[in-house]
């Protein structure tokens, strides 16, 4: 199944797609993140969030949980299932097909390398996950809700790995492919 959706996102991740996705992610960081951003702010009272944070205890996400009040919960709740159901889409598509795409010109395509497609799509897949658990966490406080208190920050950790190694993937892609070009042009 991983083969097939990573040799699928190749097949898809031409030119002009590639180009689109990074139009995409950058309007939509430059348009929608800092909205959402001061929204949060002002709905989580300055209590962080736990889908920002690389780690948090049990303990960490009902005080969050706590310090949000109601109104705070609902808006965390209603953000996870409109704004981050996007989110991970347009992070996901922009660099599933960069790296793809880079790395169908900077790798033989037999090379291990080709599937480092697939690792921003599992960041999202986490990013669903940790959405799904901190807001059953978030529905339910203040009773607790063992077992997805703690499997959200591991989710959560997961997903920042795997995001940020995305965009370490995607600079390797981008060096590889330079050296190799630079090579080919005799430089």
């Amino acid at each position: 199944m991983w083969q097939r959706l990573s040799d699928w996102i190749h097949r898809a991740s031409k030119g002009w797609v590639t180009f689109s996705a990074l139009v995409i992610f950058l309007l939509f960081t430059a348009f929608v993140l800092p909205g959402q951003t001061s929204t949060s702010e002002a709905d989580y009272r300055d209590a962080g969030s736990p889908d920002m944070s690389f780690y948090y205890t049990p303990d960490d996400l009902y005080q969050m949980a706590d310090t949000y009040g109601e109104e705070g919960r609902e808006a965390y709740i209603r953000a996870r299932f409109s704004f981050d159901l996007i989110w991970p889409l347009v992070y996901a598509l922009f660099l599933s097909t960069a790296i793809s795409w880079l790395n169908q010109k900077a790798f033989a395509p037999n090379s291990a390398w080709q599937r480092a497609n697939l690792v921003p799509v599992l960041g999202a897949l986490l990013d669903y996950l940790e959405n799904i658990s901190t807001s059953l966490v978030m529905v339910r406080y203040p009773s607790s809700t063992a077992v997805l208190d703690i499997l959200a920050s591991i989710f959560t950790m997961l997903k920042w790995i795997l995001v940020v190694g995305g965009f370490a993937l995607l600079l390797i892609g981008v060096t590889v492919g330079v050296i190799k070009w630079v090579k080919t042009k005799g430089m």
